[in-house]
């Protein structure tokens, strides 16, 4: 069974994955490693569970990809955002907000009783 703590983490992987491709263009092992660093390791994304997300969002012609050689024979796949990925980005990151906010008041809410 899946965790909450993994389920939320699929739920916004897209978003995450978005949000830094808007900064610049990364390969898949690169996108992990920044998600590991910039959560200080709140988020661990192996790459089995980046790449079927990085496959979507081609797929929804949210990101393109181009290949590079790197050394003599091996090339890397990089990733970068599309106009559609920018506007689809603008809706999660609105209703994330509208999420956070709405858990928050709930999180946060003391019955008028109470107070």
């Amino acid at each position: 069974m899946m965790g909450i703590k993994e389920n939320f983490k699929r739920g916004t992987l897209e978003m995450l994955i978005l949000h830094l491709l808007k900064g610049e263009e990364m390969y898949g092992y690169q996108l992990t490693q920044e998600i590991g660093k910039r959560s200080n390791g709140t988020f661990r994304i192996t790459e089995g569970s980046m790449y079927p997300t990085l496959y979507r969002l081609l797929d929804k012609e949210l990101i393109a990809d181009r290949l590079e050689l790197v050394g003599r024979r091996r090339t890397r796949v990089y990733y970068h955002i599309e106009p559609k990925g920018l506007e689809y980005l603008d809706k999660l990151e609105k209703e994330y907000e509208l999420t956070s906010a709405g858990i928050d008041a709930i999180m946060s809410y003391v019955p008028e009783d109470e107070e």
